[in-house]
Parts: structure tokens; C-alpha cells; sequence
């Protein structure tokens, strides 16, 4: 991959990713020449459908779905608003999920159940916390901020027990479950049957795609209502001309992504665990969240106590590393992180906290400059707060 800004060492590709060439490339016709709108009669636009639904057809089988059952999106967001927008009664999230499936749960009569100290969602936890009228169960498939793995597999057994439950009682009220693995694709297991899933959440940007392009994938016994209507679009269900290109170039991300998630894993586990342990050499006070023996390979939150780590943030800017505290979503709003509340984190620890996320810029060379730079700027900051 090319990459604009060498001199910059990139370490927040949670928060972002660059577009693969490849992407890019596929994307590229549907900006000028082949620009027409998929409903139109005529033949150019005829091929504009044709390859709108060959990229439909693509996301489909990359996460073992159809493609009737794919709807293209602005975002991971609007995907999981959409999910929600179709319920009508109680709702189950975990504590430690992304603001827009928490503020979506808001909007519902729901409960929020509470994460271990790695931030694990316990599927008894999710069982006790099911009730008669529960119709959607949203647990996330990879924690955005620590990167830990949930147990979505434990969890989607619960959620066919109730099911089973209910129709050997007779009683008519659907429960779904639904994952948002914006964080997920490209490092781990998508597939929706592997999963045991209801719908599924992606996002393009977050898998070197297209940014403000995701898909919500959803079985077709989920009900759906729209959040945007006009048009017809995508069965009614969203509205609006499609986004040819956005839906090609995610179909190259996912595929490519999905193709070397495997190797691609090994390789940022292996950066990875260098930095952890070499940050942990340098400083054995600092706290390293998550579970580390199931999170995303590319990321780590480690946390320095007693450093105030948005300053941190822009001093290592200052030196060419670009690092976050959290989520960057919620990261303008000032606000200690909901994630690190969820599981104990004492505010002097969790004001401390960088979460590091590696990615394809990610190399031996640029982790090492990157160290470097980091225990400098520790060590700088711990000096300066004895004076």
C-alpha cells in the first residue's frame, strides 16, 4: 500500500484506515465514466445496477449471507440505528458498546448488562438480564477501545434458547441478536452462521474501504422499518440513489481483508505483544486493559497512571506518532471513557490510557520508531509531574 505521509507514524487505525489501492482503483470508473444512477432505463445505467448488485452479491458471501439480505449504508451507524429503528420492545446492550448502539438503546425501554474486568460480556449475564418482551439482544463482536473478543457464539446460544422457548410456549414475540463488528473484519471470523447472529454490523472505513460506506446484513425473518424514506431503494428499507461506487469498493475491502485476515493477525499480534512488553520493561506501574487472551491482534490499551494522556496524545504528535485515549467518536466530548468505567478503572489510571491500534502501516521499523518515541514522552511527562 502506498502510503502519503511517511514521516508520520500512524497508530490509531481503530479510529481510521487508508484506502487499499485496490479499493481504490475498483472505485475509481464509477466517478466519471461510469457515473450513472442504477435506476435509470438505458444500458450505461443498466451496467451500473449490474455492478451495484455483483457488489451486493459480494459482501453477501464474504460474511455467508445473501444478497437480499444486504443493505448498503452511510456507516456503521446508520446500520445500527436501522436495526433498531424496527424494535418495539425491550432491548439488551452490553456496557461497554459503541455510543451509537447505546444511544439507540436509549431510545428503547432496555437494559445495559455489565462487562468482568477485561470487558467481557458473560453470557449468563445476558440470560438473567432477557426478559418475556425482549425482542433484541446488540452485543458487540470485538470491543472498539480494548479490543477484546466477546463471546458471541455463547452468547447467540442464549439467544436461541429463549427463541426455542418461546415457540414451545407458544408466545409470539420475536428475539433477534445483532452484532456490530465494525472492529471485527479483517482480524477475526465474520461469518454470520459461524457467529449465530440475526444481523450484523460493518463498516468500509474501518477495513482500508471507502469512509461513510457500511452494510447491514439482516436474516429475513428480522423485521425492519426504514430510517430514510423516498424512493424504494434497497426493498424500501433505505431509500435514495445507491452508492455504486462505495458498495464496489467495500466488496474489494471485505474480500481482501477477509483473504488475509489470518496472516494479517499473526503479524500485528506479533507488533503488538513487542510494544506491550517493551512498554511494560519500561514502565511496570503501567496497566495494560483487556482481555489479553482474547482481543484483536492490533490492539493495545495500556494506561500510565498519574499521566495526564490527552496531553500525551499531543505531544507525541508533535513528534510524528498519532496515538488516541479512546474511541475517537465520543473522543471530542470530554468525558471519561463509559468503556473504562464499565470495567473498574480508577479515573487515575484510566486518565492515563492510550489505546494503541496497529494496521497495515504497521511495520517492525515503524513500531520501533514509535517505542522509542512513546517511553521518551512518558518519561518526559513523569518528570515534569514530580517538579
Amino acid at each position: 500500500m502506498n502510503v502519503k505521509k511517511p514521516e508520520l507514524l500512524y497508530l490509531d487505525h481503530a479510529a481510521a484506515t487508508p484506502m487499499d489501492e485496490h479499493v481504490l482503483a475498483a472505485m475509481q470508473p464509477f466517478f466519471q465514466d461510469e457515473f450513472f444512477n442504477p435506476s435509470s432505463p438505458y444500458a450505461p445505467a443498466v451496467q451500473a445496477r449490474r455492478a451495484y448488485d455483483d457488489a451486493k452479491h459480494r459482501l453477501a458471501v464474504a460474511i455467508g449471507g445473501k444478497s437480499d439480505e444486504v443493505i448498503v449504508t452511510a456507516g456503521a451507524t446508520e446500520s445500527i440505528n436501522l436495526v433498531f429503528a424496527g424494535i418495539t420492545g425491550h432491548v439488551v446492550v452490553s456496557a461497554v458498546e459503541h455510543p451509537a448502539v447505546l444511544e439507540a438503546a436509549r431510545r428503547h425501554e432496555h437494559t445495559i448488562v455489565p462487562v468482568d474486568a477485561k470487558g467481557s460480556v458473560l453470557p449468563e449475564a445476558v440470560a438473567g438480564a432477557i426478559r418475556p418482551d425482549t425482542v433484541l439482544v446488540s452485543i458487540q463482536l470485538a470491543n472498539n477501545e480494548l479490543g477484546t473478543i466477546q463471546p458471541l457464539r455463547d452468547i447467540a446460544t442464549v439467544v436461541k434458547a429463549e427463541r426455542q422457548r418461546r415457540a414451545e410456549g407458544g408466545e409470539a414475540t420475536p428475539i433477534y441478536l445483532h452484532s456490530d463488528a465494525s472492529q471485527g473484519a479483517g482480524q477475526i471470523d465474520i461469518h454470520v452462521a459461524r457467529l449465530g447472529v440475526d444481523a450484523l454490523t460493518l463498516n468500509a472505513g474501518k477495513m482500508y474501504g471507502p469512509k461513510q460506506v457500511g452494510l447491514l446484513w439482516a436474516a429475513g425473518h428480522v423485521t425492519l422499518s426504514p430510517l430514510i424514506v423516498g424512493g424504494g431503494q434497497e426493498r424500501g428499507l433505505r431509500s435514495g440513489t445507491e452508492n455504486v461506487a462505495g458498495a464496489v469498493g467495500f466488496a474489494v475491502a471485505l474480500e481482501r481483508a477477509s483473504r488475509h485476515a489470518a496472516g494479517e493477525a499473526r503479524r500485528l499480534a506479533q507488533l503488538r505483544d513487542t510494544l506491550q512488553r517493551e512498554l511494560l520493561a519500561a514502565f511496570p506501574e503501567a496497566v495494560v486493559s483487556g482481555n489479553q487472551k482474547k482481543r484483536l491482534a492490533g490492539h493495545l490499551h495500556i494506561s500510565f497512571p498519574g499521566i495526564d494522556a490527552e496531553r500525551l496524545v499531543f505531544l507525541l504528535e508533535a513528534k510524528r506518532v498519532l496515538v488516541a485515549t479512546g474511541s475517537a467518536c465520543a473522543a471530542n466530548k470530554n468525558t471519561r471513557s463509559h468503556v473504562l468505567e464499565a470495567i473498574g478503572l480508577s479515573p487515575e489510571v484510566a486518565d492515563g490510557s492510550l489505546r494503541i491500534t496497529l494496521g497495515r502501516l504497521s511495520n517492525e521499523s515503524t513500531s520501533a520508531q514509535a517505542l522509542a518515541i512513546i517511553v521518551d514522552m512518558v518519561r518526559f511527562e513523569q518528570q515534569r509531574m514530580k517538579k
